[in-house]
């Protein structure tokens, strides 16, 4: 009779240490919608176990309360976004919260033309608000910091793809974008570029002007010369893409000469010289394209008649105006052919 007994309460702890077991080490989360569980800035230990309950990642309030008290977390909440996987064990979970061991924010940056676009970029990725990432864009303080102005902000940026903590001030965001673009800023590049009589920042410009008037990397060498060209012999750069900028209207299709007028330090038409900052962030390529422009001649260049995308070069205006006549026709025979296509 006693063995029975004693054989009964050892088996009751058995089934009670492995269930106590189980709920501590065996797989019992759930992923979270999104797979990620975000805890802010400031955020308590009341605050993680709310969230965690109200989310139904732990199933049990009195084992997360117990280990975590065991492991002395209440006291050591990290913000950070943290990748949960289902199955993953209650110890696994405080584990890693404790430890900090959060998951990266994978950013990728494409052509950017606007502070205020990068600032709502940070904010759908990163816990900081676009404004908080704007009003450190815009701060003078910030910007001399890295020698730059509010103009040239975003010549610290290159298009690609960055790994930042998700809890990341704007400041360390900035920084890690300044410091890869620093690595790309090569010896021999910046030799390049003051072989140009340019500086990074200078060469960075033209670079995004260059950027915004073709996709193909062919032309890319010999538009930076166009533009290279122009700067050497005085003229204006006269780039569409700039009042574009200006006018903040991306979409517009036809430069005429009202547009030319806009009162703009970035209207290339009215102003000598280059604008006073980039108007987009240019890939790396085609800041290559600048630095290894080749020498020509070339002054003008215009579209292609057809939809190729690529352009035609000239040396002199009256070259360049044949070019453009043939352009215009062919837009010109397009329109009416496709207004007789729509005349019922």
């Amino acid at each position: 009779m006693i063995k029975k007994i004693f054989f009964s309460i050892v088996l009751l702890l058995l089934i009670a240490g492995g269930w106590i077991g189980w709920n501590l080490f065996g797989p019992t989360l759930s992923a979270p919608s999104g797979k990620y569980f975000y805890i802010r800035s400031g955020s308590d230990y009341a605050a993680v176990k709310q969230s965690l309950l109200d989310k139904k990642i732990v199933p049990n309030e009195f084992f997360l309360s117990t280990l975590a008290d065991l492991l002395h977390y209440p006291n050591a909440v990290k913000p950070g976004r943290y990748e949960i996987k289902k199955g993953m064990s209650l110890y696994q979970l405080l584990k890693m919260l404790r430890s900090g061991n959060q998951s990266p924010v994978n950013l990728v940056l494409n052509k950017i033309r606007l502070k205020e676009d990068l600032a709502a970029k940070i904010a759908a990725n990163f816990e900081c608000d676009s404004l908080s990432m704007i009003n450190f864009l815009n701060n003078d303080d910030s910007a001399a910091a890295y020698q730059l102005n509010g103009n040239t902000m975003l010549c610290a940026i290159l298009p690609n793809t960055y790994s930042i903590f998700w809890n990341a001030s704007p400041s360390r965001i900035f920084r890690k974008l300044y410091i890869e673009q620093e690595k790309f800023w090569t010896e021999e590049r910046k030799k390049k570029a003051a072989t140009l009589n340019m500086t990074t920042v200078q060469v960075y410009t033209i670079a995004s002007i260059v950027e915004e008037e073709t996709l193909k990397d062919e032309d890319k060498g010999k538009i930076a010369s166009v533009y290279i060209n122009r700067m050497e012999t005085g003229m204006r750069l006269e780039a569409c893409p700039t009042i574009k900028y200006a006018l903040r209207n991306f979409g517009l299709k036809r430069i005429l000469n009202v547009h030319t007028e806009v009162n703009s330090p970035y209207n290339t038409y009215r102003n000598n010289g280059l604008p006073p900052g980039p108007i987009c962030t240019p890939s790396p390529s085609t800041i290559d394209a600048v630095l290894n422009a080749p020498q020509t001649n070339y002054i003008f260049f215009s579209a292609k008649p057809d939809f190729s995308g690529y352009s035609n070069f000239a040396t002199t205006y009256a070259e360049h105006q044949q070019f453009a006549r043939v352009y215009q026709h062919w837009i010109d025979s397009l329109l009416k052919a496709r207004a007789g296509k729509e005349m019922p």
